[in-house]
């Protein structure tokens, strides 16, 4: 790293037009020079960098190049998202210059160097998910595939959602909550009595979904989800198909099934047959890798980047930084174990 600060300079120097690079008495070469002839080596500066920001930087360049090279078909991608995310964070300032007098309170003076911080963070994320898909065993992905996996289902809904204000005391908030429950009760007798009555009960849930859903996007079609399964939707759905994989065709839910959306209705209209474990395997291995990222939330980032590190035979020869990182590797592996264990209380 050295060496390479060094060129850096030398070329600096070169076209600024400084001619020869001005040397110290020891022999040193300077990248700050003053009128009586003082010089700041580059040693100095390459010391006071180390002390300072030397292992972000080192740690940013490892990074960089470890992703850059281990997800070479995956660089595009994440420069296109972390330019289209910098741009709307411009946007949203209003100006560049406003963009970045807000980033210089964190050290960046300039918006691509700010493009380059969010480049390795999407490339983070992105070894994060690869990493995680590296944990899932075969017969992990066995047992969903037996216990869990399901063939596509067609399903409709009726979502009723607490009526609670910001400001809603304790109080008000359950009593929200108490009459949305009270309101999906309603809408299953109503079900129950076109039942008995020999009433189409597709056609009674779709007059029904009209009427009461506030799910804007499905009620003036009956509440229709179409053709899901698990990782169709986002993970919010999931209690609705897990509820309709017990239910025959035909079926609705018979009693309130409360997600993070608020709470539900279903019925079953439709469903297929599962496919084989060889077609799901990657999507059951998505779907496992997503719930492990979860439930490794505080330690999965640090040890994905350094699986990768590792895998690429990092090692730093800079005795002071190489001091530095051991330090950073055991105070993150304590926070870890710290967070675990205040988890586990």
């Amino acid at each position: 790293m050295k060496k390479k600060i060094i060129g850096l300079c030398a070329i600096l120097l070169a076209v600024s037009g400084c001619g020869k690079i001005p040397t110290l008495e020891n022999g040193e070469e300077a990248i700050i020079t003053f009128d009586n002839d003082h010089m700041i080596s580059v040693n100095e500066f390459y010391n006071t960098l180390k002390n300072t920001y030397g292992l972000d930087t080192v740690i940013a360049l490892a990074d960089t190049y470890v992703l850059e090279t281990e997800f070479a078909d995956y660089k595009d991608t994440a420069r296109e998202t972390a330019d289209s995310y910098v741009d709307s964070m411009i946007e949203s300032a209003g100006s560049e210059d406003e963009f970045l007098n807000s980033i210089r309170q964190y050290g960046y003076q300039s918006i691509d160097g700010y493009r380059d911080l969010m480049y390795l963070s999407v490339l983070q994320n992105h070894a994060v998910e690869e990493y995680a898909k590296l944990q899932i065993t075969d017969e992990e992905i066995k047992d969903y595939y037996n216990d869990i996996a399901v063939g596509d289902m067609e399903i409709s809904h009726i979502l009723i959602t607490p009526d609670v204000a910001d400001d809603a005391t304790d109080d008000e908030t359950e009593e929200a909550e108490e009459a949305a429950q009270a309101t999906i009760e309603e809408i299953i007798a109503k079900l129950d009595e076109a039942k008995e009555n020999g009433e189409d009960i597709e056609e009674t849930f779709a007059a029904l979904a009209e009427e009461y859903s506030e799910d804007e996007s499905t009620k003036d079609d009956g509440g229709d989800l179409g053709r899901i399964n698990y990782g169709t939707l986002d993970d919010r759905y999931d209690e609705l198909i897990s509820t309709a994989a017990s239910l025959d065709v035909g079926e609705y839910s018979t009693e309130v099934i409360t997600t993070e959306l608020g709470y539900h209705v279903i019925l079953k209209t439709q469903e297929y047959d599962k496919e084989s474990l060889e077609d799901l395997e990657d999507e059951i291995r998505d779907i496992l890798s997503e719930d492990y990222i979860t439930d490794n939330s505080t330690s999965i980032a640090f040890y994905a980047t350094q699986h990768y590190r590792n895998e690429y035979g990092m090692e730093i020869v800079d005795d002071e930084v190489a001091r530095q990182y051991s330090n950073y590797i055991q105070n993150a592996l304590a926070t870890i174990q710290n967070t675990e264990n205040n988890t586990t209380e």
